[in-house]
């Protein structure tokens, strides 16, 4: 028995900051890009997405007849806290200790007013925790961030956060995590494609 976890990251914002939980669009625009990902996408797939637009608008543009689930707070990207909307440069300006070790070791680390990588491993978990429990061995695509989408790749293949962080994830990419019910794993099946 297995759930299939299907994490696609949402369609580019183009903002060149840090961009959490404030709520950009997303550019939409490619639909050859949002075709190829529909048509390789599981049609009798569950839809799950973060609350924030550019997340729930990418979900819309990849729905078709697949059943979606309200959207989830929980999904969303990190919590920047004041860094929110600061291009990095400023950033590493004005906090270099801490944004150093957020970087360079993401884990207990927060951004002042924000969260750190622990704490949205937590949320994510939370989550995914809660799908596998209510839709058991389905396929499940979950429109979300990148670092969310990394905290599940952490978590699956049981690498550090400092390891998860160095992953790829492109805008409308999928990256597949199977959870194997019996054997209490998962396994990771693909990361980063570009349909």
């Amino acid at each position: 028995m297995t759930t299939r976890f299907w994490w696609v990251r949402h369609g580019p914002t183009h903002a060149k900051a840090a961009i959490g939980w404030t709520d950009l669009p997303a550019d939409l625009s490619d639909t050859a890009a949002l075709a190829r990902l529909n048509a390789y996408l599981p049609q009798k797939a569950t839809v799950i997405s973060s609350d924030l637009q550019r997340a729930c608008k990418t979900a819309d543009a990849i729905q078709n007849t697949r059943p979606r689930l309200a959207n989830a707070h929980n999904l969303r990207e990190m919590h920047f806290g004041t860094w929110e909307g600061l291009a990095f440069t400023k950033i590493a300006n004005r906090d270099p200790e801490i944004s150093r070790k957020f970087w360079e070791n993401p884990g207990e680390i927060a951004a002042p007013n924000g969260e750190s990588w622990d704490m949205l491993s937590a949320r994510t978990s939370g989550v995914i925790d809660g799908l596998i429990n209510t839709h058991g061995t389905k396929d499940i695509i979950v429109v979300a961030h990148f670092a969310t989408i990394l905290t599940a790749l952490q978590r699956a293949s049981n690498m550090s956060a400092s390891a998860a962080f160095t992953f790829k994830i492109d805008n409308l990419s999928v990256t597949r995590l199977d959870y194997l019910h019996e054997a209490k794993t998962w396994r990771v099946m693909g990361v980063n494609h570009l349909a």
